[in-house]
């Protein structure tokens, strides 16, 4: 209980507001909406599981948005080009880790903080994408880039099949595995886990190309949604991602988090726009909510390390 106290009192709030609309608004759960819901959020859940690797090394990753543009506006290029739907969207995928890999070598090979290399590459980026294609969206897809060729009925299935299976496998990975256990090493204490052998820079490395991968997996799912690709998609994307995250239970520090908790993160920061519609409240006070939670989040995360450090310090003593 001690050891999952984030997720629980996440999941709590879950709860609780679930229990108010249920009350209040009950057309909150209808079919339509909640596949809206999850349709909307699943981007989001994507580039978070990667984001969750991330800062699990104690490092950060605020281009996520500009490289979701970037992999949405390329999937649709490529696409119109001729190529075939599924090798466009792998293509905008490999761009996706390939543009995490360049964040991922500033970081842990030449050694540049990681929130100065991303934003740096989050402007870069932005403005690149801006620049090539003159604010212009991607219009005249092909019929079979729309839902991957699937029928619209269809599609929240694959999402959702999707969705399971990465959060399941990437879950399961950072219990079992070795990589999973070096990535919380990592993050842990760097030094530490280097002297046991574990290569630190080659772990950064890698979390940085696998959610610069995800991000590009997100931009397709959410660009085959519309017959248009906005240039300036993901706008913000990194700011909901991190929150997701951090609310999640994930310690902004590095070394402790898990992707359970990354999920209920975004369930109740999705969950809280909607729900103040139904309520009959402005949506303006969305972002102040988030505000409020994601604060809390951290403010409960600081106390809880700094009673861990205490009580550490106790036992040192009485040794």
């Amino acid at each position: 209980m001690k050891r999952y106290g984030q997720e629980i009192s996440v999941a709590i709030a879950i709860a609780a507001l679930a229990i108010v609309l249920a009350f209040v608004a009950p057309a909150y759960f209808s079919g339509e909406n909640l596949s809206d819901l999850f349709l909307s959020n699943m981007p989001v859940l994507v580039v978070a599981v990667g984001m969750t690797l991330v800062i699990l090394t104690a490092e950060i990753d605020v281009s996520v948005g500009s490289i979701f543009a970037i992999c949405g506006v390329a999937a649709g290029v490529i696409a119109k080009a001729g190529v075939p739907v599924l090798v466009a969207c792998l293509a905008a995928c490999a761009i996706g880790a390939a543009l995490g890999a360049l964040n991922g070598a500033l970081v842990a090979y030449v050694r540049i903080p990681s929130i100065v290399v991303t934003l740096a590459t989050m402007t870069a980026l932005r403005d690149g994408l801006r620049w090539a294609t003159q604010g212009a969206w991607v219009e005249n897809l092909p019929p079979d880039f729309q839902w991957f060729g699937l029928t619209q009925a269809s599609y929240p299935v694959a999402a959702l099949v999707t969705a399971v299976v990465l959060v399941g496998a990437v879950g399961w990975g950072l219990r079992n595995l070795a990589a999973g256990r070096a990535i919380y090493a990592t993050g842990s204490n760097a030094e530490a886990a280097r002297v046991s052998g574990i290569n630190t820079r080659r772990v950064v490395f890698l979390v940085f190309v696998v959610t610069g991968a995800l991000t590009g997996v997100a931009a397709v799912f959410d660009s085959v949604r519309f017959n248009q690709i906005p240039s300036n998609a993901g706008l913000g994307l990194e700011l909901k991602v991190i929150a997701a995250v951090v609310v999640g239970g994930t310690a902004i520090t590095g070394g402790r988090g898990s992707i359970a908790g990354t999920v209920l993160g975004v369930v109740l920061l999705g969950a809280i726009g909607p729900a103040l519609i139904f309520l009959g409240t402005s949506a303006y006070w969305e972002l102040a909510l988030q505000g409020v939670v994601i604060l809390a989040a951290i403010t409960i995360e600081a106390l809880r390390s700094r009673a861990e450090m205490r009580q550490a310090s106790l036992a040192a003593h009485r040794i």
